[in-house]
């Protein structure tokens, strides 16, 4: 019989640091154990994250590169620290894990006050920030792919490569086998391009794919996630090109168009490549330029090195670009077939449950005596009251 631990899980307020957060809060769970989140007000309202969980929003100071800022952003940081700290003498954590961003920063510095054992899960192909700066401390670093920029060689002895973790969803459909694709049959093309979509996929891609050859042009059929103000451009060039499309400012059943696609065009974010290769699903995909240290372009190589993808940079993200390449793909015998098990190649559906294996891994001996409270939890989104904030020394 396996005895309860407590566990903390930080994590930014966006999807790419809430979804393996909440992944591994639901295995942790499974397992027996509890699990609290430490976020910031915007993780806190991502709909369908950490619903019904024990959340805890802190303020989380951000260091820009503007010196002005600093003062307050260091206040912050240090408020957060010591409400972390104060949750943690009633929690009583077996471990703090971190996934980045800056909402995770002070829940990190709490643990290193408390001495409480540490992970840090990155997401991406290049060191995030916070996760640079807590590195040094931390007992592990769990990382999503086997060359991470960023990472001093002196950390390197407390790497372990456990993967990104995705929804359950997601994984269901590595086990069912690519969608048949008969030469003269539709062919679904699914284009998303994160939460709001990316207005540079509505520009270029319904060009890319009015070019087409009429022979391939009328096999087509698109979904695709449009931002609003993007929205009716892109149903007037399909229109006006009979191309069938259905679109959408979002898509609550991706993983469902994901399991029927044929082709996916879009961003190289974490959370994207992470389920393109445990769906084993072919990409043409074009890195964000102005992600933080061009980490998007790092993230797609494994997968461009294996065959599964096409990455295009954006100042080469044309129609004419994207037609060549899907044209490349979907007209040679058994190409798109052949990237999709390369793809598939990529992928570590076991992330989950080795990023929980590591995390148990840490933090001693298993909690045996009754978790201590003493005053009820925030609410879910709320701010603790005055007595969780209170400085502690």
């Amino acid at each position: 019989m396996s005895v309860q631990k407590h566990f903390v899980l930080a994590a930014g307020g966006t999807g790419g640091h809430m979804v393996p957060a909440h992944a591994l809060a639901r295995e942790l769970e499974q397992r027996g154990h509890r699990v609290a989140l430490i976020t910031d007000a915007r993780g806190a309202k991502i709909p369908g994250i950490f619903d019904g969980a024990e959340v805890h929003v802190l303020p989380a100071g951000r260091l820009t590169k503007n010196p002005m800022s600093w003062p307050g952003a260091l206040k912050a940081i240090w408020k957060g620290r010591a409400m972390a700290r104060q949750l943690y003498s009633t929690f009583r954590p077996t471990s703090v894990v971190g996934f980045g961003g800056y909402p995770a920063f002070p829940a990190l510095l709490g643990a290193f006050a408390n001495d409480i054992p540490t992970v840090i899960h990155e997401q991406n192909a290049v060191l995030g920030r916070v996760n640079r700066l807590v590195a040094r401390k931390v007992n592990a670093i769990a990382t999503s792919y086997p060359d991470i920029k960023r990472l001093a060689d002196s950390r390197k002895d407390k790497v372990e490569l456990v993967g990104n973790p995705v929804r359950e969803q997601v994984l269901a459909i590595r086990e069912e086998p690519y969608p048949p694709l008969f030469e003269d049959g539709i062919f679904r093309v699914l284009v998303t391009g994160g939460s709001q979509g990316a207005t540079i996929l509505s520009d270029v891609v319904p060009q890319a794919l009015a070019m087409l050859p009429p022979t391939l042009r009328r096999r087509l059929q698109v979904t695709q996630q449009c931002r609003v103000e993007d929205i009716d451009q892109v149903r007037a060039i399909y229109a006006e090109n009979d191309i069938p499309a259905e679109l959408a400012t979002y898509l609550p059943d991706l993983p469902e168009r994901l399991g029927w696609a044929h082709l996916v065009i879009g961003r190289a974010g974490a959370s994207t490549i992470a389920e393109l290769t445990a769906a084993g699903r072919p990409a043409i995909l074009v890195p964000l330029p102005i992600a933080t240290d061009d980490h998007q372009s790092y993230n797609v190589r494994e997968m461009v090195e294996a065959g599964g993808a096409r990455s295009i940079p954006q100042p080469r993200f044309t129609p004419k670009e994207v037609a060549k390449q899907i044209q490349k793909m979907a007209l040679k015998p058994g190409s798109l077939e052949n990237a999709a098990r390369a793809a598939r190649s990529c992928g570590r559906p076991k992330a989950v449950q080795e990023l929980a294996n590591l995390v148990e891994s840490f933090g001693g001996a298993p909690l045996v005596e009754p978790m201590k409270v003493q005053q009820p939890a925030p609410a879910r989104g709320q701010v603790a009251g005055p007595a969780f904030a209170r400085n502690v020394s």
